[in-house]
């Protein structure tokens, strides 16, 4: 753009001078007697009466010249601005507009199509690059599109995980505490049979020896299971730090995670609470009404162990869950415990990603629990409340088909 520039005023110069130079020579030749030294006064008096009578048409024909001259600059110029533009318009135009779309595709921007001029000499290239583009695009909606397809895979596998690595951990603890229970009970009773050998005559008879050295080999084999136990319960810490750093990262870069709600009876919901029984004492008041209901089976189930894993983990009470039909063709859910509840201050936030309350210190957790429910309820046309009542209450509503 700037070489066409200054080639156009150039050239507009050269054609200012040229007019000059027109002028400058009209002025300096124009006619006239010539010195008359040489002649008499009767040829100079022919002279004069002959160049009267001829002066006038050569002034019209010096005028015609210089109108002619200035016509034909004026053309030169005109034709030479145009040929300039056409030149700028049909050659080089077309290589600014490939050079900035070029810039744009450096910068991933791969909306912006390619004006196609197939009168200049760069059409069928124009069509081509074009059509690069088009095929660049396809290419990356097509990489965008796997690569969301593998952060929500990662994101509902990191998830899900976590329910049977609460089930292990909570087996584990279960485990743990009969295991401690049964190497009391066979220390005191080992103990017990050597006091009563010793004191009977300081020399055991064999079945009294045979009684000790079972008891020891059984409390060892109790106290092995007991370090296997703990092994296994330390690993669960390091599954959900690991899952859990994996599923921050995914979540923070997914869109969204994929939810399709469909119809389902409503007798699954009782299932998923059954199925949670590792969790604490869990009492259904009541059946839910049987009919069909939309949600997705996977999102629901993990929407519901995380509400009384949370009430498990903070209250430590007794789960009551009812079921009732509301207004505007829902079932309502309410999961209600008899801990402390939740802070005052702290409910407005209890659904916001990554917010652990004051009374969440020494136990494990994302914040992501109440903040993946009430997106799951949403998206599938429910919803979720959350109040204070004698303890923390969740009320979640499905939707009747």
């Amino acid at each position: 753009m700037k070489a066409i520039r200054n080639i156009t005023i150039l050239f507009n110069i050269l054609m200012l001078a040229a007019l000059g130079a027109l002028i400058l020579w009209y002025h300096k030749t124009e006619p006239g007697l010539a010195p008359t030294v040489s002649y008499s006064d009767a040829e100079l008096a022919v002279y004069k009466k002959t160049w009267d009578s001829i002066r006038e048409e050569v002034f019209q024909n010096r005028e015609m010249t210089l109108r002619l001259l200035t016509l034909f600059w004026g053309a030169v110029v005109l034709l030479g601005n145009l040929l300039i533009f056409l030149v700028y318009r049909f050659q080089v135009k077309p290589v600014r507009e490939m050079e900035s779309f070029a810039a744009e595709i450096s910068k991933g921007n791969l909306d912006v199509a390619l004006p196609i001029h197939r009168g200049n000499l760069f059409g069928n290239f124009t069509e081509s690059f074009d059509r690069m583009r088009g095929a660049l695009k396809a290419s990356k909606e097509r990489e965008l599109a796997a690569e969301k397809a593998k952060q929500e895979m990662v994101a509902e596998l990191s998830h899900d995980l976590k329910t049977p690595v609460a089930t292990i951990r909570a087996t584990c603890e279960v485990l743990d505490l009969k295991f401690r229970t049964e190497i009391e009970k066979c220390e005191n009773d080992l103990t017990r049979l050597k006091s009563a050998a010793s004191k009977a005559s300081n020399r055991a008879d064999s079945t009294e020896a045979e009684d000790i050295a079972s008891k020891e080999l059984y409390l060892e084999t109790l106290r092995n299971n007991l370090e296997k136990v703990g092994f296994i319960y330390n690993k669960t810490d390091i599954i959900n730090e690991l899952v859990g750093g994996v599923f921050r990262a995914t979540l923070d870069d997914m869109e969204e995670i994929k939810i399709e709600p469909v119809e389902n009876p409503s007798s699954i919901i009782e299932g998923y609470f059954r199925g949670l029984k590792d969790y604490g004492n869990i009492i259904l008041e009541n059946h839910i009404p049987e009919c069909l209901l939309y949600f997705d089976r996977i999102r629901m189930e993990q929407v519901i162990d995380n509400i009384v894993g949370n009430s498990c983990k903070y209250a430590g009470t007794d789960i009551h869950v009812s079921f009732a039909e509301i207004e505007g063709n829902y079932i309502k859910i309410t999961i209600r415990d008899a801990g402390p509840g939740v802070p005052e201050s702290e409910l407005p936030l209890l659904t916001e990603k990554y917010h652990r309350g004051t009374n969440a210190a020494g136990k494990q957790g994302y914040g992501l629990g109440m903040y993946l429910v009430n997106h799951y309820m949403e998206h599938q046309g429910g919803g979720m409340e959350y109040y204070n009542d004698g303890g923390f209450v969740v009320e979640l509503a499905l939707k009747k088909v």
